[in-house]
């Protein structure tokens, strides 16, 4: 069905995302393009873009949700935003097809010039159950649902009369020791030991935290040392840390295997499974007539135009993860690419838009080049791990990592209102500690006011009770109850 939706009548750039590198070529050239004659179209299906090296700190209660996020049109009021999704790019034609929320349709969109900046989406594996059972931390939506999930579970467990029953919600499994996979357990294992401790009914060693990585090791962008360093540190809290071991299934149990003979491990129930295994470009590029890499990303140049075998195309560009950007440095993936994170997403949306309006100008275009800045990761107040490429590399473990990761973050996440908001809550959790407190009944907001708006039921009949039997008087006489 076609949408009745009045669009802008001028030469357009189309942004095909609201993510880092979405937002800030729109920042960056919304301006330009309007003085130009022209309007930056952003096409995303939120209406804010997520900063998600925070989802684990709003998981764990430290950062108020809707501050992760940067809402689009109130920091893009020079472009055109259209909350939908973009379902084919014919480029041949200049125009891309994008479906609107809720039964509105679709609607055709030209363009002049085409940014591909959809990022990507959690990557799984065919696992029997894992869709059914498990959840990512990839969005603002999940980091809010494990929250109360392990508020809840924990509460149900407090008044559990089932030992099996009470094990199980006390399980929390997390799959994925990359710096996703490490921080959410890291903090909601904080969250966990803060809800028990207002809980009397608990004890701390009922709770069981279980991390499970398929390779040898934890986070690959540390050095091997901090790695362990990591690990012994998560184990110190109780957390057990399983390498080499990967979920084989999750229908009712889940069971574990060892990597890479296939043997089984463990098996084992839990209400909460995370998973956090990795990342894969949004595979709305495939619905595009762009060329695609192994990986299943856009192949473009080093100044960000997409190119095939047949040379560059014009007028189209791309970066972030969707994007097989070429690493310059020899630092990056193994393919020669950039590595699928926030400090090159960023960056790349700069470079993007300055070549994008050097191109309208026939001006010389720059290759994005950038040194790994290294890497920082929270585990929770006063505990983290940094790798600095600085002045040379430098490697922090304890409460250094962790303020150099919110130094950085609370740098790095866009605008000044949103880092004013966010060190509002760091200020506020140091002293009054993490919110604790669970939101119940989001998943179905209306409940309450159903149940009231439902006809009263009719008293039910009160039930007969059986008249008490006649006492005695202590001599052998009955007396009738009630009687003195």
């Amino acid at each position: 069905m076609p949408s009745s939706l009045q669009l802008v009548d001028r030469p357009r750039v189309l942004v095909v995302g609201g993510g880092y590198v979405g937002l800030y070529v729109a920042l960056n050239l919304q301006k330009k393009i309007a003085t130009a004659g022209g309007i930056v179209t952003v096409v995303d299906p939120n209406p804010y873009m997520t900063y998600q090296p925070f989802l684990p700190e709003v998981a764990g209660g430290n950062i108020e949700a809707r501050h992760a996020v940067v809402s689009l049109r109130e920091h893009l009021k020079g472009s055109e935003v259209i909350q939908g999704s973009v379902t084919s790019v014919d480029h041949e034609n200049r125009k891309a097809v994008v479906e609107l929320p809720g039964d509105q349709g679709f609607v055709e969109i030209p363009y002049v010039d085409v940014v591909l900046a959809a990022g990507s989406i959690t990557r799984t594996f065919p696992i029997p159950g894992l869709a059914e059972a498990g959840i990512g931390n990839k969005t603002i939506e999940e980091a809010v649902a494990l929250r109360n999930q392990l508020i809840e579970r924990i509460e149900f467990a407090s008044t559990a009369t089932d030992p099996a029953e009470r094990k199980r919600a006390l399980t929390f499994v997390v799959v994925g020791g990359g710096f996703a996979g490490i921080e959410t357990i890291a903090e909601l294992e904080d969250l966990a030991r803060e809800a028990v401790r207002n809980n009397g009914r608990l004890r701390q060693e009922e709770v069981r935290f279980v991390l499970v990585e398929a390779m040898g090791r934890i986070m690959p962008e540390v050095t091997a040392d901090q790695a362990e360093w990591v690990v012994k540190h998560l184990q110190s809290r109780g957390v057990e840390v399983l390498l080499n071991t990967s979920l084989a299934n999750a229908e009712g149990s889940l069971k574990l295997i060892n990597m890479p003979d296939k043997t089984p491990a463990d098996e084992f129930e839990a209400d909460t499974l995370i998973w956090t295994a990795g990342v894969q470009a949004n595979p709305m590029v495939r619905s595009t007539d762009f060329p695609l890499e192994p990986r299943g990303r856009v192949r473009v140049l080093p100044d960000l135009r997409i190119a095939g075998d047949e040379g560059i195309i014009d007028n189209a560009w791309a970066a972030g993860d969707v994007a097989a950007v070429p690493d310059l440095t020899g630092k990056g993936l193994p393919d020669g690419t950039c590595v699928p994170n926030a400090q090159h997403a960023l960056r790349q949306a700069k470079v993007l838009a300055k070549n994008l309006w050097a191109n309208r100008w026939d001006k010389p275009l720059v290759d994005y080049k950038h040194k790994n800045l290294g890497a920082v990761a929270g585990f929770g107040p006063w505990k983290g791990v940094a790798n600095i490429n600085v002045l040379g590399r430098i490697g922090l473990t304890g409460p250094l990592a962790w303020v150099a990761h919110r130094g950085y973050h609370g740098l790095a996440i866009p605008t000044a209102e949103r880092k004013f908001r966010v060190m509002l809550d760091w200020f506020s959790s140091l002293f009054a500690g993490r919110d604790t407190t669970p939101l119940q009944g989001l998943t179905n907001p209306r409940a309450a006011f159903e149940t009231a708006a439902r006809p009263a039921p009719k008293p039910a009949a009160p039930a007969s009770v059986p008249a008490p039997a006649a006492a005695s008087d202590g001599a052998g006489e009955k007396v009738p109850a009630g009687a003195k």
